[in-house]
């Protein structure tokens, strides 16, 4: 095996302390013997979230020798809160300790620049590999094997069970439920997100009527369906013979589901199962090509228009021609308006559309923005949001109010918008004619979505497993304006030239895959966009000279690596090809004797 750079890996410290270890407060010493995987994540951030269901193949095959440890390391303000880590835990079922760390005490010492960065320590304490983004777990999974053989050898590897406890299981009918309909009846279609299912309410929301789904995580068609996590639900409209009634955004298949509601039969209308990486199909018939996190689902302008959270864009679902396509979004994560083709979204998590049809809401989550679609030409609008850093409570005009990671948008009866204002527990309404935000409850948990019912709103609480049903007020409800910035701290750089690099060294056994042209990108734009003199846009090197503008002090770097490798043997006729790619916004103050070099590890050891 490969000699490795010895660096001792620093502590695990968070205040916030650990989850899933019976109350124990873990050091690295009570790991030593086994290989450990550091998980940091927010859970804010789809890509952690896919991060987590890749890890969760490696933590089951390897679970006498590997320790996964998630190092929860917030975004948001809602994030550091305890209670709300505690939630996540559990709604995403993370089966492995995790260090609650507020203060990114734990990010700052292995300086970490990126959410999902996955760190690796062999069975002394000694790191041995770091890699940001998604598409790691085949590098990581082959790493554990060589570390698992050479301290079996050594003999320093130990055996046996991990510091994993089990929480103890809550009952109820809901789990962390994300999007709710009213159907014709009168009843409401919830999606049961932790049951992995659907479930029908009565009109009091709380009588369980039927569910839709055993509640084991899966993707199964028939009457004896299965789902995983789904999130986004849109009935078809009436006088649409479809053969089904409900379209499910069915988020963690990376799928859309049809459920016929008289017999609850499910049907998958699109998607493999598989997520969708940089340069598969982006169109075609849709049961053939990859989706990435649907999160919600609306009919809009003769079409099924999807949220694909997963990679910053808006699909589209022809459900006559039974075929999908990118509707809105480059796959840049940030906030552009314009053309649809040219606009950048980030999360993009909830849909609805306008009385006349004229619009289609979006409730762009990373952003922290309220974002419409025009019927038509497909221009991209913001009407709330200033990009992805900034946000908090603050109503008033537009152009200054500010939200906290919204997963939902609902069109209210005057032609105004209610907002779910997840990381806030608040409702917040925005209205088109005067251009103002203001709120309209508050003291609620995590709300995903809501329905508008003769007068009121129900709310799904989605921490409180439940739904709410609130009285729509004619005044909003004041509150303190409060403003927020992410919490980590700006890289401090010189000014004029700045040099970037992204680290990248293609996995062991596998090769850089420059069959089809260059095998990597790097896409580079800054906020404010006069930060950078020149070095903006895309190009294949992933080391690129960046000017910095004088007179600008501060702002965000906005960088985005792809790298594809394959395996790197002559003897195997189909090789197994890796797509790793990542996002990171760097924070930047510019400031003298300050860094001259940026370096982002997208694989391998800096």
């Amino acid at each position: 095996m490969a000699s490795r750079a010895r660096v001792r890996a620093p502590e695990l410290v968070g205040a916030g302390g650990w989850l899933n270890t019976g109350g124990k407060e873990l050091k690295l010493a009570d790991l030593r013997g086994k290989c450990v995987v550091l998980d940091f994540w927010t859970f804010c951030c789809v890509n952690c979230l896919h991060v987590l269901d890749e890890l969760r193949e490696l933590e089951e095959k390897h679970r006498d020798t590997v320790v996964i440890v998630g190092v929860h390391s917030p975004k948001f303000v809602h994030e550091a809160d305890h209670r709300a880590v505690v939630d996540a835990v559990a709604r995403y079922e993370v089966h492995h300790p995790v260090l609650d760390d507020p203060e990114l005490a734990t990010w700052k010492q292995y300086a970490v620049r990126a959410w999902p960065t996955l760190v690796v320590i062999d069975p002394e304490g000694y790191v041995v590999a770091q890699h940001a983004g998604e598409g790691h777990a085949h590098a990581i999974a082959k790493l554990v094997e060589e570390l698992e053989a050479e301290h079996a050898a050594k003999g320093t590897l130990r055996r046996g069970d991990g510091p994993y406890v089990a929480p103890e299981p809550q009952a109820g009918d809901l789990r962390f439920p994300g999007k709710a309909v009213r159907l014709p009846d009168g009843h409401f279609l919830v999606a049961d997100s932790g049951h992995h299912a659907l479930v029908e309410l009565a009109e009091d929301g709380e009588t369980v009527v039927r569910r839709i789904g055993d509640g084991v995580r899966g993707l199964v068609d028939g009457a004896e369906p299965r789902f995983s996590e789904p999130q986004g639900l849109a009935l078809v409209p009436a006088g649409l013979d479809l053969g089904y009634d409900v379209v499910v955004a069915d988020t963690v298949n990376h799928a859309l589901r049809g459920v016929r509601l008289a017999d609850g039969t499910v049907t998958t209308l699109a998607g493999t199962g598989r997520q969708w990486w940089q340069g598969s199909p982006t169109s075609g018939a849709a049961t053939d090509v990859d989706l990435s996190s649907p999160w919600d689902v609306a009919f809009f302008d003769g079409a099924v228009w999807i949220a694909m959270a997963g990679v910053h864009q808006l699909w589209s679902f022809d459900p006559t021609a039974g075929t999908v396509a990118v509707a809105a979004g480059t796959t840049n994560e940030g906030l552009v308006d314009g053309p649809a083709p040219e606009a950048w979204f980030a999360q993009p998590s909830g849909l609805a559309v306008s009385a006349d049809g004229e619009r289609l809401w979006v409730a762009d989550s990373e952003t922290s923005a309220l974002r419409w679609v025009a019927r038509g030409a497909h221009q991209v609008h913001t009407a709330v949001g200033t990009g992805l850093f900034d946000f908090g409570h603050r109503d008033g005009a537009a152009e200054q109010a500010l939200f906290q990671h919204p997963l939902g948008v609902t069109v209210l009866p005057d032609g105004s918008v209610a907002v779910s204002d997840t990381y806030n527990h608040a409702l917040r309404r925005y209205d088109p004619a005067s251009g103002e935000v203001s709120t309209l409850a508050t003291d609620l948990r995590e709300p995903s979505g809501a329905v508008v019912v003769d007068g009121d709103i129900v709310v799904v609480e989605s921490a409180r497993h439940r739904l709410t049903r609130l009285r729509l007020p004619e005044e909003a409800v004041r509150v303190e304006a409060v403003a927020h910035r992410t919490r980590r701290a700006a890289t401090e750089v010189a000014p004029g030239v700045l040099q970037l690099d992204v680290v990248f060294a293609a996995p062991t056994g596998q090769k850089l895959d420059e069959r089809y042209g260059p095998s990597t990108r790097l896409l580079v734009s800054s906020t404010p966009p006069g930060l950078l003199a020149s070095g903006a846009g895309a190009d294949t090197a992933l080391s690129r000279e960046l000017v910095l503008a004088d007179g600008v002090t501060e702002g965000v770097l906005h960088v985005s690596a792809m790298a594809a490798s394959c395996d790197d043997d002559p003897s195997i006729e189909y090789p197994a090809c890796h797509v790793h790619q990542q996002d990171w916004g760097v924070p930047v103050k510019v400031v003298p004797g300050g860094a001259t070099r940026l370096p982002l590890v997208l694989a391998g050891m800096e």
